[in-house]
């Protein structure tokens, strides 16, 4: 964290609504409570319980208080309004970028870039009463949680999944996407025929609109995928609208969740979003988010909804937690923080029926 920014802790009443009521609850729930195992701690197996939950699905009340108090603490280290992405004003083509987690490695503000860079932040002056962030995990996959995911006012998505053809699952709506550069080559080949850069321009189209969230700074490797991307916006005209997180942002949301003991290495898009969007989003549904190769019931869980990806995240060489993060999601939700989907919908309510 940067400048004066004074590193907060958790308020007492935090405490109370986020920590204290969990620490009250534990020796009751431990047996079958996900959050509290050893072994989920450090293996990549899923909760044995009626899904991430306790609670069925009606149950559930959102805590407004608590979502408050985040979002106050968030503010303290950083501006999701402001650090979604730079702006236009702030840089000029060919000026020197230090990659954010490759310090001595740099890379130059291209032309096209700058062309792409807002003169304003994509969400000033955006707020929205109920927002869905959607990971990509096949726990997806057979929810027919689609019509809810698109119900929402704000629908955010990570790294240019799919959606057409999963649309039952997964819904169609989106306002704000990520893209990693990898997507790139491992989605789109490198755009290395003409097939292949017709289905990234595709996707690209399908967005109408949507904010294109792409992290070009965060290490070397990707500047020529990102310049393949830009060119090709430009190129077609394509309508989105481009943003390029500011390079204090993955310090800044890091450092919120170290001061509250989330020991994670480098927080995942997923988290990113989630953090971000208590800045603009009052109350915050999550699908998709499920680390674990298998459901409640010892059934084989996709890594990704949409490929046959593999977990790695057990690796020492891997830059996340995701079962730390998961359970941290989890106890938010517990809380009422935020709402934790990991079970089918009910078309007809649009209610979550808790895998179990």
């Amino acid at each position: 964290i940067s400048g004066s920014r004074r590193k907060p802790t958790f308020t007492s009443s935090f405490r109370n609504l986020a920590v204290g009521a969990l620490e009250q609850k534990r020796k009751a729930a431990a047996h079958t409570d996900p959050t509290v195992t050893t072994a989920i701690a450090k293996y990549p197996h899923p909760p044995a319980c009626n899904g991430t939950t306790k609670h069925s699905s009606n149950s559930w009340a959102f805590n407004k208080t608590l979502s408050n108090l985040i979002r106050k603490n968030i503010l303290r280290f950083l501006d999701p309004e402001r650090d979604i992405s730079i702006l236009k004003g702030t840089l000029k083509p060919g000026d020197i970028i230090h990659y954010v987690f490759d310090r001595q490695s740099t890379t130059n503000i291209s032309e096209n870039l700058y062309r792409l860079l807002p003169t304003s932040s994509p969400m000033k002056n955006q707020y929205h009463r109920r927002c869905a962030i959607v990971g990509n995990s096949g726990i997806l996959l057979n929810s027919s949680c689609g019509p809810e995911i698109d119900s929402h006012d704000f629908v955010i998505r990570c790294n240019l999944a799919p959606v057409e053809e999963y649309s039952q699952d997964v819904g169609r709506r989106t306002n704000l996407v990520t893209m990693n550069p990898s997507v790139v080559q491992r989605a789109f080949q490198d755009l290395v025929s003409d097939e292949w850069k017709d289905r990234f321009l595709r996707r690209l189209q399908n967005l109408s609109g949507s904010v294109l969230w792409i992290p070009a700074f965060m290490a070397k490797g990707g500047e020529e995928r990102v310049e393949w991307a830009l060119r090709l916006i430009l190129v077609h005209t394509v309508d989105v609208r481009t943003a390029f997180p500011s390079l204090r942002l993955l310090h800044a949301v890091r450092g919120y969740w170290l001061t509250n003991n989330v020991h994670i290495k480098r927080p995942t898009t997923g988290l990113l979003m989630y953090t971000m969007a208590t800045r603009f989003c009052e109350e915050i549904h999550l699908y998709g988010f499920w680390p674990f190769p298998l459901d409640p019931q010892g059934r084989p869980v996709k890594y990704h909804y949409y490929d046959t990806l593999k977990y790695e995240y057990t690796s020492s060489s891997s830059p996340h937690t995701m079962p730390l993060e998961f359970r941290t999601l989890s106890t938010l939700d517990r809380q009422g923080a935020l709402r934790l989907h990991t079970g089918s919908c009910d078309l007809d309510r649009g209610a979550q029926k808790d895998l179990g």
